[in-house]
């Protein structure tokens, strides 16, 4: 038996910086990861998705070049294998990163295998077992895969494997209307394929208030991407040129089906049984407001405590825990305020409640709301849709909410994030002399334009 000061298992954006925190404090580091390091941010999400964004982002822009007065003659053409190999060389920049990172750092073995519990102070890998006093799991989510008739007899794609696609498909159906589906249907429909997106809610990004749900909808149909949503019905069978995806509304002959319809912790084969540990019905592990699991020793980041499942606050996670356990710290997940992004074009930032929520609340609230198209930045750039929103409390002047659908939204709404986590009023950030000619500039004019009720 090998014995460590503490063991973290996943390499993903929140253990490999504890373990590395830990080794600078002297300790002796175990990190177990199955497959790559990174975790689903550097291999599956954020860092191939996002360069997959920026080259279908630039497709779009070539072909509206004549708006701009830049005439380019000719079709677009789109190069996948190119596209592909752009996306994986950012993938691995990263990942090989971090794997020169560890490599050259004393007090830390790094293992590659599947690690399962024992007991609550061991774990075996690769027929080897390790024990510690402290054990960190950060092991992520994976995509679910409803059981819906004929999926079994078809050749399905998930956020992990599509980006893997070297050749442009004929006819891309999207199952899911959320976050990953969306980006994924604007992306290639701008390469150049049919996309139909189909949804089983009432609406698209169903977190979401109904204006911002009705104003990405109306985002994705300008594009020429067919939407389907209250579809309670969904079939597959394959076809003579590729799949039939059979729904009560509609029948749609498909070359690829992207299967989107959310994640899972990956914590079904852990052993969590033999150490203890409790989870949700939905899998997910219990964490108390520092990250601590039921069991002493044993704490959960990342996606598989169900607190986020962001890249960031995974991240986060870290730097709460780490602040406890080095820094002498009391920092609480409860603190955090959940901001996020969804990297359709235009991009839409959020943070906060959203107007549902407030109202929910009971509270007295504000709300104010501004088209894009009365943005100069927008207007300049020839970006106009979408618009911004910001919910406050009438008596405390506090910002309860944002959220901005539009150019450069997912940058902009870090005014008001910064504003919320410093507790800063409304009245206060409306005084701000903002630098023009901004997308940020409206923030003082929105907020100005507050109401009641």
């Amino acid at each position: 038996m090998k014995s460590f000061d503490a063991i973290v298992i996943g390499g993903g954006q929140a253990g490999p910086f504890l373990a590395a925190r830990m080794v600078e404090k002297g300790m002796k580091m175990a990190l177990i990861e199955r497959k790559f390091l990174g975790g689903t941010c550097v291999n599956a999400g954020c860092m191939p998705t996002k360069t997959l964004v920026a080259s279908a982002r630039a497709a779009h822009v070539a072909r509206n070049g004549a708006v701009y007065g830049v005439n380019i003659p000719g079709e677009i053409a789109i190069d996948m294998k190119v596209v592909r190999a752009r996306a994986e060389t950012v993938t691995m920049n990263a990942r090989n990163g971090l794997i020169g990172w560890f490599a050259g750092m004393d007090g830390m073995t790094v293992i590659y295998g599947h690690a399962r519990f024992e007991d609550p102070k061991t774990v075996s890998v690769n027929g080897e077992t390790l024990t510690a006093p402290r054990i960190f799991l950060n092991v992520g989510a994976r995509p679910v895969i409803p059981n819906l008739p004929g999926i079994k007899d078809i050749d399905y794609l998930t956020s992990t494997s599509i980006i893997h696609l070297d050749t442009l498909p004929r006819h891309l159906a999207v199952i899911g209307g959320s976050y990953i589906g969306l980006e994924f249907a604007q992306m290639y429909r701008r390469f150049g394929a049919e996309v139909s997106v189909i949804e089983h809610g009432p609406k698209l990004a169903s977190r979401e208030d109904e204006d911002i749900s009705d104003a990405i909808a109306d985002v994705l149909r300008s594009e020429g991407i067919d939407i389907h949503t209250g579809v309670s019905d969904i079939a597959f069978a394959r076809s003579s040129d590729g799949i039939t995806v059979a729904t009560d509304s509609a029948r749609i002959d498909a070359s690829h089906v992207l299967i989107a319809t959310g994640r899972k912790p990956n914590t079904d084969d852990l052993g969590l049984d033999a150490a203890g540990v409790i989870t949700d019905k939905h899998g997910y592990i219990t964490v108390d407001d520092s990250l601590s699991t039921n069991v002493e020793g044993i704490w959960a980041l990342g996606d598989c405590n169900g607190h986020g499942a962001f890249t960031h606050t995974s991240y986060n996670d870290f730097e709460i825990a780490a602040a406890n356990l080095l820094d002498g710290g009391d920092r609480k997940v409860s603190s955090r305020i959940l901001a996020y992004a969804l990297y359709i074009d235009p991009p839409l930032g959020r943070v906060g409640m959203t107007e549902k929520q407030a109202r929910a609340s009971g509270r007295k609230i504000m709300i104010s709301t501004r088209p894009m198209s009365r943005v100069g930045r927008a207007n300049e750039r020839g970006e106009t849709k979408g618009f911004m929103k910001v919910i406050a409390d009438a008596e405390t002047k506090k910002i309860l909410g944002a959220a901005i659908l539009g150019i450069e939204g997912d940058e902009v709404i870090h005014g008001i994030i910064d504003a919320m986590n410093a507790g800063t009023t409304y009245p206060a950030l409306q005084w701000s002399v903002p630098i023009h000619p901004t997308v940020s500039e409206l923030i003082p004019t929105l907020l100005g334009d507050l109401k009641p009720v």
